[in-house]
């Protein structure tokens, strides 16, 4: 009997180790796995930050060149940034661009390493204090190519152990990138390198995002092994019901799996719409505009719900237009045009809007409008800021256009009686995606503004004294 129980042991205790070492090959491999996902999430991070940074100095590389070096070429002939006004003009650029990145520290540094403008003034006209930026910026200088880092101030396992999120500025991405003269500035001066900028941008939430998902990670890997141990000693007495249970449990990763390819596909053809949706909405717009004529013409009583299709359709097909607008801005073609006679069109062809909002348009001209422009980009520069004007008047109003011709120039002013624009708003309402409407996409005065640089013309965004906002467009002749 005793030669039988022993018997029975061994199988048992075969089984059990059997099972402690495929617990064990489990937890590790579940670990291993979960430390290379981590690793990999953290990478493709890492990556795409460094990419946001690119994209972010290139950015600010061309709002320099266009709102400053420039203009400043073509006014004094030179750059200095010892002068009050120039540098004001330059800092007001960098801060503008870079105001919702969390960039920390911010320089240019000239080919021998001098500090040429800082966002610390103090810092201003003097050698970089640390021998490593001197070498980034020599390198960058030299190759002329975009170079960035991640500096670290807190230890990965710190940040993985501790509970406390860690202050902002932990993690920082320190990049350096060659600020480019475009053509026209180019041709001009030998070097098309105006120097070096080198920022810190703050990238600690994005990394503590990273850090909570290889924590989650980590601890399902260590659960998802716990739950299997107990199935495989749970094996032992209910071999059957375990079966069962890792039937269902492989029913349910399939149905994972096979939702995460769905979803997977509906990500790239997503990505794909973008470029292929405006034809569509072309032949919507044009095919609903035919019916809605027939329609009205024919009395019908769906008349009303054609209305709402077209005019979704219209306004779907303007949201898409401003983004590919935006992402592909148009070079102008300059011919000889009237201004005064755009600004006409624009009046006439929203007259029925007008009419359904209760607002008045006057239009007083003087001088001569004649200019150099490209026509339909006017148009639609000038058709966005009379659009706009009329929207903020919800109860009615009167909008006001007035040019003037004179002193080689045709100064455009646009104003409302509407509420205007608040101070927090004022500064922000050029940039892109800002805006203050519900169903607005935030690319209507980002637009005119990169039509207005196309034209060399002043821009400029206000209030009037009385109220209302005012919009003036000075266009060179």
């Amino acid at each position: 009997m005793n030669q039988t129980q022993n018997s029975g042991e061994r199988p048992l205790q075969f089984v059990k180790l059997l099972s402690w070492s495929v617990m064990t090959l489990i937890l590790g491999s579940s670990l291993a796995l979960s430390i290379f996902i981590s690793k990999t999430a953290e990478n493709a991070l890492l990556k795409k930050q460094e990419q946001f940074g690119l994209l972010l100095a290139e950015n600010l590389s061309h709002q320099v060149y266009t709102r400053f070096a420039l203009p400043v070429m073509i006014r004094y002939g030179r750059i200095s940034l010892s002068e009050e006004d120039q540098f004001n003009r330059l800092d007001q650029v960098v801060r503008n661009t870079i105001h919702s990145f969390r960039v920390r520290e911010l320089h240019i540094f000239s080919k021998d390493g001098t500090v040429t403008y800082s966002l610390d003034t103090d810092e201003m006209g003097k050698p970089g204090s640390d021998q490593k930026d001197l070498d980034a910026v020599a390198d960058a200088y030299q190759n002329e190519r975009f170079k960035a880092k991640i500096i670290e101030n807190i230890s990965k396992f710190r940040a993985l152990v501790s509970i406390r999120n860690p202050k902002p500025g932990s993690i920082m991405l320190k990049a350096y990138y060659p600020l480019r003269a475009e053509q026209n500035l180019a041709a001009i001066s030998d070097n098309p390198i105006m120097g070096i900028l080198e920022f810190e941008q703050d990238i600690t939430e994005e990394y503590m995002a990273v850090i909570n998902l290889e924590r989650l990670i980590v601890a399902l890997s260590l659960l998802t092994s716990l739950v299997l141990f107990i199935l495989i000693m749970t094996l032992m007495r209910r071999a059957e019901r375990l079966n069962m249970q890792r039937i269902e449990e492989k029913e349910l990763l399939e149905r994972e799996l096979h939702q995460q390819e769905k979803l997977a596909g509906m990500g790239r053809m997503v990505a794909g719409v973008a470029h292929e949706i405006r034809n569509p909405l072309g032949i919507i717009c044009s095919s609903s505009e035919l019916i809605l004529k027939k329609a009205r013409k024919e009395e019908n009583p769906h008349t009303r719900l054609i209305e709402a299709v077209h005019e979704e359709a219209k306004r779907l097909s303007r949201t898409v237009g401003e983004f590919l607008d935006y992402a592909r801005p148009k070079h102008p073609n300059l011919f000889d045009l009237d201004v005064g006679r755009i600004l006409d069109q624009v009046a006439v062809f929203l007259e029925p809007e007008c009419e359904k909002l209760g607002v008045t348009i006057d239009r007083i001209y003087h001088g001569d409008l004649s200019a150099r422009g490209d026509k339909d980009l006017l148009y639609r520069a000038f058709y966005n800021i009379v659009s706009n004007a009329m929207q903020a008047m919800e109860k009615g109003g009167k909008v006001s256009v007035s040019a003037v011709g004179d002193n080689g120039v045709v100064h455009v002013t646009v104003s409302d009686t509407g509420p205007g624009f608040d101070e927090e708003s004022l500064g922000k309402v050029r940039d892109p995606f800002f805006t203050t409407k519900d169903t607005g996409t935030g690319l209507g005065l980002a637009i005119v503004n990169s039509i207005m640089e196309s034209h060399k013309a002043q821009f400029q965004i206000g209030n009037n004294a009385e109220g209302g906002a005012r919009i003036d467009m000075i266009i060179p002749k």
